[in-house]
Parts: structure tokens; C-alpha cells; sequence
């Protein structure tokens, strides 16, 4: 294997793009497959760990790999102007063309990547470079306004602030002198002070219109004329997207969904694992260099099936087993309605008269829904869901006579009204144990004027009732023998999803409930091969350990709930640059259980670089607070050389709420 620590990539206008390869000894005599990975998030030092445990493996089976920061991160020239635009989406036409020509290469890339990367291969894949022959894309979404980290079918999610100030944090930082030499600081600088605060660009456009339009595949399945694995998992925020895929783009995608967090499914938690490695180079040998080694006869689905695991401060492993579907169909629903009792009893509704239920949670509610996008299988994952739903509208069976299984999006139609123009409405699906131990099976969440779409948000005619259809997030779950099956109903789920401008409540009609689980119907138990390596990431030198707290606060006396978090990854230097890098994230919401305008969130990012005599440190904070009619938001970056403040810069806006 040959390691090139540093390759520039020349664009059209002149831009160098920093990229970092592995391929095997040889290649330029036997020339290679070669897949590329495209991302903001620092080759140098952010993503090392997992690049140094695939690209090693993929050399080793005579395919190259491509690491390439996008312009305006890491290594690379220039400044980021927002998350899969355009021009980052051309800048990645012109890398796979630039890889096309390279004496080692035999002409054909793929291109992976998770979150991020899993994002714009798709997008990419839909612009049809000729060399791209294949993608796979873990984590990822093919619908950017409800299935990303913005909005919720027009909820506004919190992760949206998060977020903002994570890539503010990002983008602060500086090359590593290293490998750019003398000009990193004027380079630091130019990014420092041309950098966007992307949360002013998301809350500008606060409906599913254009913006959102562009790079949502599902716009257009037929634009991507190549193979693509979409791999999610049970327990990350993008779950959706494996079973969309396969039902958009048809014969052309292959999906797997395990038990996972946001991570790549050889090191994931939790467990078990999948070996990604074995799975991405069989794809990788039958689209880039044309080896007839079965592929196209994997089923369409694969899928681990949780069987009822329980919520813990540390989910390691997750019981259930994997199933196999060779086509994928839309499931078949059982249906699910409310009896006159008031229980969840199987079956369709008799109809009958109304039994309306006035519904208006406090808006602390929420505080077990776990992140919205999950890195550990702590409690950034749902935890036991009995506070929260000993304060929302229940509906359960008696305990199940035999096992259920579910392989879909359930799916919850409902009448109700509401003396607003709009209110918030979170469902979740939730297993409850013999013990009353409760599970999140899944959930969904819906901006009511978004009913009839997110496009063209309507109010809700005053003192009428409207029936309303919420998808939930898709799941694989068992409901045990002699567990029972919840529906649980708030107006609040904070601070997964921020409150609506006012506080109505919802009056909902017990009586015209109708729940729809997906059966998992015809399937093959199977096996799936775990990775050889149980510990595949690298070992760095650890000058600080790592860090991890999260609580809530209830103040008494000022009416306050605060929930906190607090993630350190502590200090650690690669042994081979001898570059030491530190983040720590300080996040705090706030809100007053009955008051919608009390809502605060605020983030701060301080990331530190070291080497020998040379450090620099930034410190990002992100505010997002609001009135009944705007989002007010703000945000700071200041950036230190050594302990000299070289660089400080402000954001400020205020922004009309989109009610309707």
C-alpha cells in the first residue's frame, strides 16, 4: 500500500482541493477501482480514525481510496458558502474527473461517505459524472426538509441550531501548517472572516420550497441512473432512507438497517455490528471493475428486527435478528383504533360517536426523546419513555396473547381541532414491558398547518375539525408475548422539536383514531457476517480523556427546565503528524413549561489545535431565542493564536416566523 498524506486537486478556477489516498503498490502499471469520499470535516484530523480503518482495507483489496476536504475545510482552498450547493456538488464532478485521469485509476469511481458525505454522493450520483459507477451512502437522506436536521414535517428541530454551531465550529478552524506551510494563517483568516452562520440561510426558508428542492433525490428517483447500498440505523435520525431509497429508485438500490447510531456499521453501536468492509468491497468489485460476484442477487432488503430491548444508560448490544427481504414491497398495515374503553385494540374503527379529548402538554415535554441525530448509545438515544408519557395522551392494549412483528412507517390518522392556527403534534409508538419499562419504537412529529403538505402550510379552520395523516419514522421491532403496544400523543416533544408561537392545545377524537403498523410479512431469517476486527478504529496518544454529561434541571422557584449537555473528546495527538486536537461542546435549553416565548437555546463550540510550540483555539457560540413573531438568533466567533486574539466577528438577525 502507498499513503499519499497530501495531493492538490486543482479545479477549474483555479481552487486546490486537499485530498489524502491510499491505493495499492503497482497501480500505475495495474491501474485501480477508486472510491471517493467528499467532506468538510478534516481529513487531517476529524475523520482519521475511520479513514485510516477502511482505506487500509480497501488497498489491500486493490481499490483506492480518495479523502478529499471540500472546499473551504481542512487542507483545502477558499471558503464554504453552505451545505451541498452547487458549487460543491460541480467542485465533486470535477474530483471524480480529476480521479478518471490519473494514470493509477482504471477510469471508474465510486463515491461513499456517511451523514454528510452519505448526502452528497447521492446528489452527486443525480448530476451523472460518467466515471461514477456506483455509490453507497450511510446515514443520508433523499428528502433535505424532513428527513435532515432543519425541520420535521415543519416542526423546527433544535438540532438545527446545534448543528449551525457545529459547522461554525468547523469552518474556524485553521489548516494544519504542515501540509499548507506559511500561508495556513492568512488562509485561517480568509475563512475565519468569509464564513456563513448557516442557521440564517435555514430559518429563511421555513417551508418545503426550492431551496430544499435541490438535492432531495426524491424530487426526481429517475435522475440517478446508478447502483446505490443506503445503509441506516434503527437508532439515528435518518432511518427513513434506506426503505425510501429502495422504493424510489427500484432494482438500483439495495438497503440494510441495523440497531445502529450515527456511525459506520463496523464500529457502531449498538451491537452487533456488520461487516461493512466485506460488504463494501463486494459492491465496490462489482460496479467498478465489473466482477461477476453476485451482487445484484442480494434481496432488495435487509433489516435486524429489535426484540423489545430496554432503554439503559448504555445500550451495548440490542437482542433481535436479521431478515431478509428479496423484494421489497410496501407493507401491509394492521390496523389499530380505540375501543369505547379507551383501549388500543386491534382491528379497523366501528365508528360511533365523537369522544373528544382536550390535549396540551406542558412544553418540557420531551426531555427522553434522546438527539435527533445519535453518535453514542448513551442518552443521546431515547431513554424510558414513562415520564414522558405520564404527561400525554395514552392509548395501549391489553398485553399481547403472541409476538407482533413490524418492518415499515406506521401511520396515524386522526380527527381534531384546534382554536389556533397551528399547533405542534408528536406521536410515538412505544413498547411497554411487563415491568412498565417503556421503548420508543418510533415516532413522528407534525407543524398541523403542514397537514395537507409543507409547501403551502394552511391554518386550521377555527372550531372545525380536520382529519389528519402522520407518517411515522420507519422501524423493525418484535412487540413481545404479554408486552403491550402504546400510542402515546403530545402538543410538545422539547427540545427534539421547538414550540409553536402559541400554546393552544388540540382537541382530539378518541373515537376516529386509526393507527396502521407494517406487517413484516414473507421474509428469510438470515445471517449477517460480523466485521473480523472487533476494535478496527486507531489508537491516538490521549493527553486528556473524554468527557460526558447531560441533565435536567427543573427550577422550582423561577419555573425554569434547562437540559444540558456536555461533550469533551478530550486532547489527543496523532502519533504519526504529532497534531493534538480538542472540542468541546456546551449546549443549554431552556424553556418555561407554559410559555412559548421562553425558549433559549444556546451552543458553544471551543476547539483547540497544538503542536510543539504552536496552538490555536476558537470559541463558537450560536443563540437562537424567539417572540411570538420572529426567531432571533445571534452568534460569535472569536479565534486565538496562542493566547492572542487575532480574529473576532459577530452574527445578528431577526427572522419573521412562517406561521402560515
Amino acid at each position: 500500500m502507498i499513503v499519499i498524506e497530501n495531493e492538490w486537486i486543482t479545479l477549474a478556477d483555479g481552487t486546490r482541493l486537499a485530498a489524502r489516498i491510499w491505493m495499492p503498490e503497482g497501480a500505475e502499471a495495474d491501474p485501480v477501482p477508486a472510491v471517493l469520499e467528499y467532506l468538510p470535516y478534516r481529513k487531517r484530523d476529524g475523520t482519521s480514525p475511520r479513514d485510516e480503518s477502511t482505506y487500509p482495507v480497501f488497498a489491500a483489496a486493490g481499490i483506492a481510496g480518495v479523502r478529499v476536504d471540500i472546499r473551504g475545510s481542512g487542507e483545502s482552498d477558499g471558503v464554504i458558502d453552505g451545505e451541498y450547493t452547487p458549487r460543491e456538488l460541480d467542485d465533486a464532478c470535477q474530483v471524480i474527473a480529476w480521479i478518471a485521469r490519473q494514470k493509477w485509476s482504471n477510469g471508474n469511481v465510486g463515491m461513499m461517505g456517511i451523514s454528510w458525505g452519505g448526502f452528497n454522493c447521492l446528489q452527486v450520483a443525480a448530476l451523472q459524472p460518467p466515471a461514477l459507477k456506483a455509490v453507497i451512502s450511510i446515514a443520508s437522506t433523499v428528502d433535505r426538509y424532513n428527513d435532515d436536521i432543519h425541520y420535521k414535517n415543519g416542526c423546527q428541530l433544535s438540532a438545527q441550531l446545534s448543528w449551525a454551531a457545529t459547522m461554525l465550529a468547523y469552518q474556524s478552524r485553521p489548516a494544519d501548517p504542515a501540509i499548507v506551510g506559511e500561508r495556513w494563517r492568512e488562509q485561517w483568516l480568509e475563512r475565519l472572516e468569509g464564513e456563513p452562520f448557516f442557521l440564517e440561510e435555514w430559518l429563511e426558508h421555513q417551508r418545503r420550497d426550492a431551496f430544499w428542492q435541490h438535492g432531495s433525490i426524491c424530487e426526481d428517483f429517475s435522475a440517478v441512473p446508478i447502483p446505490a447500498l443506503v445503509i441506516a440505523g434503527w437508532a439515528d435520525g435518518y432511518r427513513n432512507t434506506p426503505l425510501m431509497a429502495v422504493e424510489g429508485l427500484g432494482d438500483r438500490a439495495k438497503a440494510i438497517l441495523g440497531p445502529w447510531v450515527h456511525k459506520y456499521p463496523h464500529f457502531a453501536w449498538p451491537k452487533p455490528r456488520a461487516d461493512f468492509h466485506g460488504e463494501a468491497i463486494r459492491w465496490w468489485n462489482r460496479w467498478l471493475r465489473d466482477e461477476p460476484n453476485g451482487t445484484e442477487a442480494l434481496p432488495q432488503v435487509r433489516a435486524y428486527i429489535l426484540d423489545a430491548p430496554r432503554p439503559a444508560r448504555r445500550r451495548e448490544f440490542d437482542p433481535g435478528r436479521w431478515i431478509a427481504k428479496q423484494e421489497w414491497r410496501k407493507p401491509e398495515m394492521e390496523a389499530f383504533h380505540v375501543s369505547a374503553t379507551g383501549a388500543l385494540e386491534a382491528g379497523p374503527r366501528q365508528g360511533g360517536n365523537a369522544h373528544d379529548v382536550f390535549l396540551k402538554s406542558p412544553l418540557d415535554l420531551g426531555t427522553t426523546a434522546g438527539e435527533y441525530f445519535t453518535l453514542k448509545p448513551d442518552a443521546e438515544m431515547a431513554g424510558d419513555q414513562r415520564a414522558d408519557d405520564a404527561q400525554s395522551l395514552v392509548f395501549e392494549t391489553t398485553p399481547l396473547a403472541e409476538a407482533r412483528d413490524y418492518l415499515g412507517r406506521p401511520v396515524l390518522a386522526i380527527d381534531m381541532a384546534c382554536d389556533g392556527d397551528w399547533a405542534n403534534l408528536a406521536a410515538r409508538l412505544v413498547d411497554v414491558h411487563p415491568d412498565g419499562t417503556a421503548t420508543r419504537v418510533s415516532f413522528g412529529v407534525l407543524n398541523l398547518a403542514h397537514r395537507e403538505g409543507n409547501a403551502d402550510p394552511k391554518p386550521i379552520p377555527k372550531g372545525e375539525k380536520v382529519r389528519i395523516e402522520l407518517v411515522l419514522d420507519a422501524c423493525g421491532y418484535r412487540f413481545r408475548e404479554g408486552h403491550r403496544i402504546r400510542l402515546a400523543l403530545s402538543t410538545a416533544y422539547w427540545p427534539m422539536i421547538l414550540p409553536a408561537p402559541g400554546d393552544p392545545g388540540i382537541t382530539v377524537d378518541a373515537a376516529s383514531l386509526e393507527l396502521h403498523l407494517p406487517k413484516l410479512g414473507a421474509h428469510q431469517d438470515i445471517d449477517m457476517p460480523e466485521p473480523a476486527n472487533p476494535d478496527p478504529l486507531p489508537k491516538y496518544i490521549e493527553h486528556a480523556p473524554t468527557d460526558t454529561r447531560r441533565s435536567v434541571e427543573r427550577d422550582l422557584v423561577s419555573g425554569m427546565t434547562h437540559y444540558r449537555i456536555h461533550e469533551d473528546t478530550g486532547l489527543s495527538e496523532h502519533p504519526d503528524t504529532g497534531l493534538a486536537t480538542r472540542q468541546i461542546r456546551d449546549e443549554d435549553w431552556a424553556i418555561a413549561p407554559g410559555d412559548p416565548h421562553s425558549m433559549s437555546g444556546m451552543s458553544t463550540w471551543t476547539c483547540e489545535m497544538q503542536r510543539g510550540d504552536w496552538s490555536v483555539r476558537t470559541v463558537c457560540r450560536a443563540r437562537l431565542t424567539c417572540t411570538q413573531e420572529d426567531w432571533l438568533l445571534n452568534a460569535h466567533v472569536r479565534a486565538y493564536e496562542g493566547e492572542t486574539l487575532v480574529f473576532e466577528k459577530g452574527y445578528e438577525k431577526r427572522i419573521a416566523r412562517d406561521f402560515v
